[in-house]
């Protein structure tokens, strides 16, 4: 099992690294048990190439089945081509599951190892360059493969594929397929289908300027098979070429829905119009088969008596985002006047401006809301983990028990969560009443900032005695769940300046009114989720020092991702010295996305993030904000593990090209993994530069979203 103990130290000759004091004794004392579950926390990488070297106890722990079984290298950007490759040699025959979804850098040759793992049964390579013949040669090896992730890009021809990889692909039972061009890619070969997860990347016109057309996929001859399929799950990106290529997949559904199906979601930005197609598709589930995971395009559902007739038997995920769903709708079609919904763990409402009202939809903005839907639904979902009710005003009437956080509140479950930012203030201004104003209970201290007489100048974690705080409504829900590891509080008006295939917005709509009784005070309550790894924070007008942000890098030590946009005054950055100050303690953060206008990118910004030890993945757009080029090379050079820098501002072209160049001349050779973009947001040639980024990396930090109940749980790996 360990190999030979020429290049390995006995048992005796433990290094210093392989030892731990507890009590007296070496970490090499505690059972194997305990060991490998350690050891799971360690790269595979690492175990392989280096733990196994330092002992022969650790060499044998180090390729227990249990750790050789499953190999993720996902994310882990210090893979290289050789480690790949030595992977392979030392365990791949033990290898079951293996994921290199995202692994951009890694050339063709060198995921053509995958095929020696001829015991493989998953295998993720979305985002990993192959070719037609690559695919065919690896899956030719491959005949235990069951579940595969690829992605089919421009030159992709089935006609390539051989009769042995078409013979494995008969046998996959769990597809998922990321077109970059109009075509069918595998799904024709897999007769076995059960799982089919589809991501539409499709650009609407090739780089030369040319328009693409779904029609390319006509004469493929290839029917997809669909009859064993339980799972059908599509995602659009915006573009009309998109909508054109799924319905090609669709009509085949259309023909006869498979009996087993009980998950159906399209996930369409925009409207997408229903065909007569389309339209015996849902009838034809409304009669033969029970759902328990749905999301449609909106305008699929809008004005349609459609979920009245569909069966669901114990739903886990329902998605109606941007849907005009009414509160009556949300109660009788789809929780069925208070039917026992215990196994829904998943609801996005996003957008559904109406969700929490009665059926009237003539609704302003600035109208509160219907408590009683809000409590039906809490007490019928009442295993909710994750709820997306963001991008709508969701304003509560006063009175006791009435507001939306106190309702909330009793979800306990909830692990993640996005709100509207709106939604959490205390209670509606009245002309009698004074503007509230964020409390200044913390003044961030450190880089020269004169702290007023009187005021703390640092913040005191909470102990349920501290400030104005405790008697708010969003510190109280904070405190009832605070297993919380992703929060997004976003403005219901607010819109990236950098959306997905369109020149950048120029301009914003102003915040809802009710936002501005949102400031410091509310943000520093964040600081009682001390599980929190994920948090987005956009469109807060009343920030006036960011000083709440210092609480939450204090106490949510656990956070691993940052999205800030459009916080305090649009003209001016007010919180710099506190998000400076709030950088020092935030040692596990991989992402930070800063969305800023007029957001200087200076030598004080650059020597604060240094201090984050951990960080990866850098994104900033900043409408008229600048940069200083030697700031940031300082910066890549101090931060080791950062392979993602992408800076959207108002600096001239010749800058951003002369700043790219060097941080990819300086350090791409170290890093195979970097990718830089620097380029101004308002250039005309923005969505092109876009198109050249890893879908990895734009998916999750160059573009703004919501990421709450965006899919459903545990869809893929």
């Amino acid at each position: 099992m360990a190999s030979s103990g020429e290049d390995m130290p006995s048992d005796g000759d433990v290094p210093p690294a392989a030892v731990a004091v507890a009590g007296g004794a070496h970490l090499l004392g505690f059972s194997d048990e305990i060991l490998l579950h350690i050891l799971t926390h360690v790269p595979s990488t690492d175990l392989v190439l280096n733990v196994r070297r330092t002992c022969r106890k650790l060499a044998e722990l180090c390729l227990d089945k249990s750790l050789t079984h499953t190999v993720l290298l996902q994310k882990d950007y210090e893979v290289s081509e050789d480690k790949v490759r030595q992977l392979v040699k030392e365990i791949g025959r033990e290898i079951q599951q293996l994921n290199l979804a995202g692994c951009y850098w890694l050339p063709g040759a060198t995921i053509e190892h995958v095929a020696r793992c001829h015991s493989l049964v998953k295998v993720n390579l979305s985002g990993c360059p192959l070719t037609s013949l690559r695919l065919s040669k690896m899956l030719s090896a491959l005949q235990h493969l069951r579940s595969l992730a690829i992605d089919v890009s421009p030159g992709f021809d089935a006609s390539q594929l051989s009769g042995e990889c078409k013979a494995t692909l008969s046998r996959v039972q769990e597809l998922k397929q990321t077109l970059f061009t109009p075509s069918y890619g595998v799904v024709p070969c897999c007769t076995s289908l059960e799982k089919l997860l589809l991501y539409f990347e499709i650009l609407d016109r090739t780089r030369e300027g040319a328009i693409l057309s779904g029609q390319l996929m006509v004469g493929q001859s290839n029917v997809p098979h669909y009859q064993h399929l339980r799972v059908f799950y599509a995602r659009l990106a915006p573009g009309y070429i998109n909508q054109e290529v799924v319905r090609l997949y669709l009509a085949v559904l259309s023909d006869r829905t498979p009996e087993n199906l009980h998950a159906f979601l399209i996930s369409v930005p925009g409207s997408f119009a229903e065909s007569g197609a389309t339209k015996n598709l849902l009838d034809s589930m409304a009669r033969n088969v029970a759902l328990d995971a749905l999301q449609l395009p909106k305008s699929w559902l809008n004005g349609s008596s459609l979920l009245q007739h569909m069966k669901f038997n114990n739903p886990f995920y329902f998605s109606f985002s941007r849907c005009a769903l009414s509160g009556g709708h949300l109660i009788q079609r789809v929780i069925d006047g208070g039917k026992d919904l215990r196994s829904l763990a998943s609801l996005n409402l996003s957008g559904c401006v109406h969700c929490l009202s009665p059926d009237s939809l003539l609704r302003k903005a600035e109208d509160d809301i219907d408590s009683g839907i809000l409590e039906t639904l809490v007490t019928t979902c009442s295993n909710l983990r994750h709820l997306n009710l963001s991008a709508a005003h969701h304003h509560s009437a006063e009175g006791p028990g009435r507001h939306l956080c106190q309702l909330l509140a009793r979800l306990r479950h909830l692990r993640s969560l996005s709100l509207p930012v709106c939604s959490v203030a205390d209670s509606a201004p009245r002309a009698d009443r004074a503007p509230a104003q964020p409390a200044m209970h913390a003044v961030p201290c450190g880089f020269g900032k004169k702290v007023r007489v009187g005021v703390q100048a640092c913040p005191v974690p909470f102990s349920g005695q501290a400030g104005p705080q405790p008697s708010s409504v969003f510190w109280s829900l904070l405190k009832d769940v605070p297993f919380l590891e992703r929060l997004e509080l976003i403005g219901s008006n607010f819109s990236s300046a950098m959306p997905r295939n369109e020149p950048a917005i120029r301009n914003s709509l102003p915040p809802c009114s009710r936002a501005q009784s949102v400031g410091d005070s509310e943000v520093a309550a964040i600081g009682q989720l001390a599980f929190l790894r994920h948090l987005t924070l956009a469109q807060l007008p009343s920030i006036l020092t960011g000083s709440g942000l210092v609480s939450i890098g204090l106490q949510c030590q656990q956070l691993q991702s940052l999205s800030l946009a459009n916080l305090g005054m649009m003209g001016k950055v007010v919180y710099m010295s506190a998000l400076s100050d709030m950088l020092k303690h935030c040692k596990r953060l991989k992402d930070l996305r800063l969305e800023q206008p007029y957001f200087s990118a200076n030598a004080q910004f650059f020597q604060a993030l240094s201090q984050c030890s951990a960080l990866q993945r850098l994104c900033l757009v900043s409408r008229s904000g600048t940069l200083q080029p030697e700031a940031v090379l300082g910066f890549m050079a101090r931060c080791l593990h950062v392979v993602v820098c992408h800076m959207f501002t108002g600096e001239s072209l010749a800058t951003c090209k002369s700043l790219q160049q060097s941080l990819l001349r300086s350090f791409q050779a170290e890093r195979p993994a970097l990718n830089v973009v620097i380029f101004p947001l308002l250039h005309e040639g923005l969505t092109d530069v876009i198109r050249d980024v890893p879908m990895v990396h734009l998916d999750e930090i160059t573009l703004f979203k919501s990421r709450v109940a965006e899919e459903p749980p545990n869809l893929w790996w």
